[in-house]
């Protein structure tokens, strides 16, 4: 319940920010985000996940490349203060940190800017995810993703993510999960 609470006043303090939503060189992005999904083949199965997050990021170029992979680099990082995983023996609450957030912003002159994603962290639970491994994870991910840009942004995203103890425990079999994930927030220039 105290992070469904955390959750509403997030997205309560976001929007009552009131600077244009816009992605520029020295910008930086706040959102608050929900995800949820599911296992897939290659690691456990049978196993649920919902987590909610906040993430901060830097805009660090003007947009750059060729053609259509015009875009621009941003680096993010994530708090993830609820993470929940519903495993057949026990449903594991945790939270999690994840500092590595390397984010590709394709540059369009619209209001629809699609986007690309590399991340990783570490996820701190009360029961070992998967049952029998360890409490202390790793995650790696990669996303592809849209941002609908208004006076505030929100985004949607499709999230492939692994989870695993990197061979804190044995065996360790990894957990692999495909997840929507659904923010609200804004991005704001440096000027």
């Amino acid at each position: 319940m105290r992070a469904l609470s955390l959750v509403a006043c997030l997205f309560l303090s976001t929007s009552f920010c009131v600077a244009q939503t816009r992605l520029e060189e020295g910008g930086h992005e706040l959102q608050v985000w929900a995800a949820g999904g599911h296992s897939v083949s290659g690691g456990t199965s049978s196993t649920g996940v919902f987590n909610v997050g906040l993430r901060y990021g830097w805009i660090l170029t003007a947009p750059h490349g060729p053609g259509f992979l015009k875009g621009r680099f941003e680096y993010a990082v994530d708090a993830v203060p609820a993470f929940v995983v519903f495993q057949p023996a026990n449903t594991a609450y945790g939270f999690g940190l994840n500092p590595l957030g390397l984010k590709w912003n394709f540059a369009t002159r619209e209001t629809v800017v699609p986007f690309v994603e590399l991340g990783g962290g570490t996820l701190f639970t009360n029961h070992t995810v998967p049952a029998g491994t360890s409490s202390v994870n790793f995650t790696s991910s990669a996303a592809f993703g849209v941002h609908f840009l208004r006076e505030k942004a929100w985004s949607v995203e499709v999230r492939y993510m692994h989870i695993s103890s990197a061979g804190l425990s044995s065996p360790n079999p990894g957990l692999n999960t495909v997840q929507v994930r659904l923010g609200f927030g804004k991005f704001w220039g440096s000027k």
